[in-house]
C-alpha cells in the first residue's frame, strides 16, 4: 500500500512538473515575439535593423523544446548532465527540425503534446536510472536518454499528430453553424485550446479559419488571457500577471489541469465575448485566431478586418479587446470568489523566482 502511493507520488512528480516547465518555456520562447513582432513589422520601412531582431525572435520560438526541457531538468533538481539530456531529447520529439537537402530545416515550435510526452520519458528513464550508473553517467546518460526517450518521442510524434489533425477537423464543423453558436462555441474551444498542451495556432492554421470565425477563435482567447490574469493578480506578480495576455495563457495549464473546475468561469467569459464577436462582425485571419490579444495580432487583425481605421473602429476594437474582456473578468471573479466560493485566487498562483 505505502509502495503504491509513492509511486502515484512520483508520477505525479513527473506529470507536475513536466506542464509546469513547459508552461514557463512556453512563456519564454514565445514572449519576445508577441512583444515585438508586430511592432517591428510596422517600424521595417524606418528601423531596417528590425528585421534581424525579428529573426531573433522567431529563431528563440524554435527553440521550445529545448527551452522546455530545461525548465522541467530545473524544476526536477536535475543534474546539468540529465537536464540538457533531456532538452536533446525534447528537440527529437518535437518535431520541428527536419532533415533537408543541405542537413537540418527547423520552423515553428514544434507540437507542444508530443513535447511533453517525450520529457516525462525521458524524466522517468532518469529516475529509474538514478545513480546506478556512477561514474559512466556522464558518458551513458546524455545518450540512452536521447536514443530511448528521444526515439520513442519521434514513433509518438505521428498518432499524435493525427489526434491533433481530427480534432482540428471538428473545430472546422463549427464554422458551418449558425453564427451566433459558431461564435460562443469557437470562443469557448479556443480558450480551451489556449490553456491546453494544443497549439490554438496549429488548429487555426490547419483548418485555415477566417473571417468571423477567426475573429471569435481569437476573442475566446483574449478572454481567457484577461481573465486568467485578474483572477491571479493577488497572488502574482505585475509582470507575470500581464503576461497572461501580453504573453499566454499557457502559463497557467499546470494549474488548470490539476484543478479541471477553473475552465468554468473561463468558459462562460470566452463563449460571450465570442458571440459578441460574431455578432458585432469582428473578423480575424488563419494567423491571428489562435494569438488572443498577443502581440497585438488579433486587435490589428480586426481593424483591418474592418476595412478602414477610423474613431468608431477603434472604439469597437477597444471595446471588445480590451474593455470588455476586463469586465467579463472583473465580474466572473467577483461571482465565483465571493458569491459562490468555486475557488480561490491562489489557485492561480504561479511562482518563477
Amino acid at each position: 500500500m505505502e509502495q503504491t502511493k509513492v509511486k502515484k507520488s512520483i508520477s505525479k512528480e513527473v506529470v507536475m512538473n513536466t506542464l509546469n516547465g513547459l508552461s514557463i518555456g512556453i512563456i519564454v520562447a514565445l514572449v519576445p515575439s508577441a512583444l515585438l513582432n508586430q511592432l517591428l513589422t510596422a517600424l521595417l520601412p524606418v528601423f531596417p535593423a528590425g528585421e534581424t531582431i525579428m529573426a531573433m525572435t522567431n529563431a528563440a520560438m524554435t527553440l521550445l523544446p529545448a527551452i522546455s526541457a530545461v525548465c522541467v531538468g530545473m524544476l526536477a533538481k536535475f543534474s546539468p548532465i540529465q537536464t540538457t539530456s533531456i532538452a536533446l531529447a525534447a528537440v527529437m520529439g518535437a518535431g520541428n527540425f527536419k532533415v533537408g537537402t543541405n542537413g537540418f530545416n527547423v520552423s515553428g515550435t514544434g507540437d507542444v503534446i508530443n513535447i511533453a510526452i517525450t520529457i516525462m520519458i525521458g524524466y522517468a528513464l532518469i529516475l529509474l536510472l538514478g545513480k546506478r550508473l556512477k561514474a559512466y553517467t556522464i558518458l551513458l546518460i546524455p545518450t540512452l536518454v536521447l536514443v530511448i526517450a528521444g526515439g520513442i518521442g519521434t514513433l509518438t510524434l505521428g498518432p499524435v499528430s493525427g489526434i491533433t489533425k481530427l480534432l482540428g477537423i471538428g473545430v472546422m464543423q463549427l464554422t458551418s453553424l449558425q453564427p451566433l453558436v459558431m461564435g460562443v462555441l469557437l470562443g469557448i474551444v479556443f480558450a480551451l485550446l489556449i490553456i491546453s498542451p494544443i497549439s490554438s495556432v496549429g488548429i487555426a492554421a490547419a483548418i485555415s479559419i477566417h473571417g468571423v470565425a477567426a475573429g471569435s477563435a481569437n476573442l475566446g482567447i483574449v478572454a481567457a488571457g484577461f481573465a486568467l490574469a485578474i483572477y491571479g493578480w493577488k497572488v502574482n506578480s505585475v509582470g507575470t500577471s500581464l503576461a497572461h495576455f501580453l504573453g499566454s495563457p499557457k502559463m497557467q495549464m499546470a494549474n488548470i489541469m490539476s484543478r479541471p473546475k477553473l475552465i468554468v468561469p473561463i468558459m462562460i467569459n470566452a463563449g460571450i465575448l465570442g458571440g459578441l464577436g460574431a455578432v458585432l462582425n469582428i473578423q480575424g485571419t488563419a494567423m491571428s485566431a489562435g494569438f488572443g490579444f498577443s502581440g497585438l495580432i488579433g486587435p490589428i487583425a480586426a481593424l483591418n478586418g474592418i476595412g478602414q481605421v477610423t474613431a468608431g473602429s477603434l472604439i469597437l476594437v477597444t471595446l471588445m479587446f480590451f474593455v470588455l474582456p476586463i469586465g467579463l473578468g472583473l465580474a466572473s471573479d467577483y461571482v465565483f470568489v465571493n458569491k459562490l466560493h468555486f475557488y480561490e485566487n491562489s489557485d492561480f498562483e504561479l511562482n518563477y523566482a
